[in-house]
């Protein structure tokens, strides 16, 4: 049991890990982390409800979550074929792919959100 418990910290400092290295490493996730600020600022300052707060936190937690995804596929393409390569770029292509269908969605939660606030 006690081996249990110890694996299960190890796993989470190696997430905690690789969450503060995408946050420190990847310029998409800077960008995004900063425009998610300002959205997640636009829900306090029109107070939305709880459900569009539910709407909005998932929507953004995808695209974080598909992006780090989508960083790990890069990294390991990299790492596995160091020149350009037709089947790699088509991998990371697709990697890249789905952080836009990601986005999209969460471009449509969010304008469903604050589109009676503006208009």
């Amino acid at each position: 049991m006690k081996q249990f418990f110890k694996g299960r910290l190890a796993s989470f400092r190696y997430a905690f890990k690789g969450f503060f290295l995408l946050i420190k490493t990847e310029h998409s996730v800077m960008a995004q982390l900063f425009i998610f600020s300002i959205i997640i600022a636009a829900g306090f300052y029109f107070n939305i409800s709880t459900q569009n707060w539910i709407n909005q936190s998932l929507a953004i937690g995808l695209v974080l979550s598909i992006e780090g995804l989508n960083t790990a596929v890069e990294k390991l393409s990299d790492f596995v074929h160091k020149e350009r390569h037709s089947q790699i770029g088509f991998v990371k292509d697709i990697a890249a792919g789905a952080v836009t269908f990601a986005a999209i969605f969460c471009f449509i939660v969010i304008i469903l959100i604050y589109k009676p606030y503006f208009f």
